[in-house]
């Protein structure tokens, strides 16, 4: 049997404060791109799955803040495998 070769991207870190590059995703809301929050500080938020103990607390943390979100300029957006 022959394994399958996969060409990984090497792709440098991203730092506090560094531009992070421009990318798309279908959301629940629809398309999205990072460049559609340009000029907001934007929260990437991953967690493994929805509807587990530990993501629905997270979210209802991040939803107790939302306001206040909101008041500094920030988006938050929630990335999930399923």
């Amino acid at each position: 049997m022959e394994e399958k070769e996969e060409v990984e991207e090497k792709r440098p870190l991203l730092r506090l404060g560094e531009k992070a590059p421009d990318f798309e995703a279908v959301t629940t809301h629809g398309k999205i791109r990072l460049s559609d929050f340009k000029g907001k500080w934007v929260i990437l938020f991953s967690h493994p799955a929805d509807f587990t103990p530990v993501c629905t607390t997270e979210f209802v943390g991040f939803a107790q803040i939302n306001d206040e979100l909101v008041k500094r300029n920030v988006q938050l957006i929630g990335l999930s495998i399923d």
